[in-house]
């Protein structure tokens, strides 16, 4: 790895989603939107649902995430959630239902996961 990089792991509960180099990574905490740049002092937060951008050369891989953890340490970010997805593997007709289905059952937290996957799929 080189040192002008991050190295990546995006892990959900059942499968790496993503491994690799990046220059950036963007999520959503409790503290609010956090940028991990290369040097970036260690840190360990604590993930709300939301979309993540991962900038490597040439593209930007955005997935999103339900709760979870992120740590930063020696140019190593580790992204830990129960669910994670790639935005370009989600089905926005399906989200919509979904969030339809929840906001008509009045279940604030499958809303906001709901939401947070129709941002990523808008995102890509």
């Amino acid at each position: 790895m080189s040192d002008a990089t991050l190295h990546v792991e995006l892990v959900a509960a059942d499968r790496v989603v993503w491994s690799g180099e990046g220059s950036q990574v963007v999520a959503r905490t409790v503290e609010g939107d956090l940028g991990v740049l290369v040097g970036h002092q260690p840190l360990l937060s604590v993930l709300v649902p939301g979309v993540v951008k991962i900038m490597t050369e040439g593209e930007i891989v955005v997935a999103v995430v339900e709760d979870g953890f992120l740590s930063v340490a020696d140019n190593r970010v580790s992204i830990l959630s129960e669910d994670a997805s790639l935005a370009a593997e989600l089905d926005a007709e399906a989200i919509q239902a979904e969030l339809e289905r929840a906001r008509s059952e009045g279940d604030e937290d499958a809303v906001l996961r709901a939401e947070a996957k129709l941002r990523g799929t808008q995102a890509v």
